[in-house]
């Protein structure tokens, strides 16, 4: 993983979508989901569609690890469950597909399927080379880079809901010292960072945000310790890019402030929840597949943000102060408007360089290829 891991930030500047999370792999089965060491596939329950050539459309879907209660796989299954409401699709999905078995699994599907969802960028080989072996089956890929005429990918700008959760907890602070928990040190988990330092500065220019990387994408005990660590240090909000609520409870177990990821966490820290950024994958998913129906899609690269509403923040937490959630929801509403960018300039990074100047935003290209912090972030993008 970690060598897959080091080619995203190799490459992503050369790439049109986000690279995204993947999931550790896991032998565990999370309870409702099909899945099959032997790459056998399971119906979910719906009345399924026709093509506009009148061949009735199944897809599957593809997750790394357990579905779960909430994160990144779960806003997914949930995007996919939406799918056969709104379309009336055949969906399936597979939980606990290994990177390393992937190409037997994408292999099997493709045999039966007409749609194939990956939802990992350590599948993108996987995916490619099975796209390539089944050019009558669509394919799409999340946060990965590769495109073939039948393989697609998509991502989302998480970024700039995570400048809302940085609002929010530059309000609320009451010393100015913040934490954050970051996974890898890929551009994606970096943007999101410096989007959520840029939103507290806003509204506290003296906030800073210190940063330890628990180089895992779910392991409690690591995280606990990296969240340990600087609740130590005195910061009273804790934020994170951890599908799992451990730090979230670590926070409240020390009366801080925290912040959980992808979904809404607000039921494992109901006392002291401030917000996070969530996923809303069904209207990507109905108008891919709908296109597919029609025969009127073709492949390229997805990014979609608040504006798509792929991307949100959840409800802010019941003691987050009203006048928080005011002008929250106003600055929302200029992103949603089209009428603020999170990297508009001027930024400058750790050491004073400018990266964006006065009147001028970074562009996609330079967001994909993050590998800086801005000014007022204490902590080190480890190589």
């Amino acid at each position: 993983m970690k060598k897959a891991l080091t080619l995203i930030v190799l490459v992503i500047s050369v790439i049109s979508v986000l690279a995204a999370c993947g999931g550790k792999e896991n032998t565990s089965t999370a309870a409702g989901a099909s899945s099959s060491s032997a790459g056998g596939t399971a119906a979910a329950a719906g009345s399924p569609s026709e093509t506009a050539g009148g061949k009735k459309l199944k897809v599957a879907f593809v997750y790394a690890t357990p579905i779960g209660e909430t994160g990144w796989n779960y806003e997914m299954d949930r995007g996919r469950l939406a799918l056969e409401k709104e379309l009336g699709v055949e969906t399936m999905a597979m939980d606990n597909v290994a990177e390393s078995d992937a190409g037997r699994v994408f292999e099997d599907l493709a045999q039966q399927y007409d749609v194939i969802f990956g939802t990992t960028f350590g599948y993108m080989d996987a995916m490619n080379a099975a796209a390539e072996k089944h050019p009558d089956v669509k394919f799409l890929h999340a946060t990965g880079y590769k495109t073939l005429p039948n393989l697609g990918v998509y991502a989302g700008r998480e970024y700039q809901s995570n400048y809302l959760v940085g609002m929010a907890a530059g309000m609320v602070s009451k010393n100015g010292k913040l934490g954050y928990v970051g996974t890898f040190p890929i551009p994606e988990v970096i943007s999101a960072i410096n989007a959520f330092a840029l939103g507290a500065q806003s509204v506290n220019p003296n906030a800073e945000v210190s940063v330890v990387w628990s180089n895992t994408w779910f392991d409690p005990t690591t995280e606990k310790q990296a969240a340990d660590s600087l609740l130590d240090t005195g910061v009273d909000v804790l934020a994170a890019y951890h599908d799992a609520p451990t730090i979230l409870q670590a926070s409240a177990e020390r009366g801080v402030w925290g912040s959980g990821k992808d979904s809404d966490m607000s039921k494992y820290a109901p006392d002291t929840y401030l917000t996070n950024f969530v996923w809303n994958w069904t209207p990507y998913f109905v108008e891919t597949v709908r296109a597919i129906q029609e025969g009127t899609w073709q492949a390229g690269a997805y990014y979609g943000g608040m504006k798509e509403g792929v991307t949100d923040i959840a409800p802010l937490g019941k003691n987050v102060p009203q006048d928080v959630k005011d002008a929250v929801e106003a600055k929302k509403r200029e992103i949603l408007a089209g009428t603020f960018d999170v990297f508009a300039g001027p930024i400058k990074d750790q050491s004073g360089t400018e990266r964006a100047a006065q009147g001028k935003a970074l562009t996609d290209e330079e967001l994909l290829a993050m590998n800086w912090f801005v000014q007022g972030i204490q902590g080190k993008i480890e190589s």
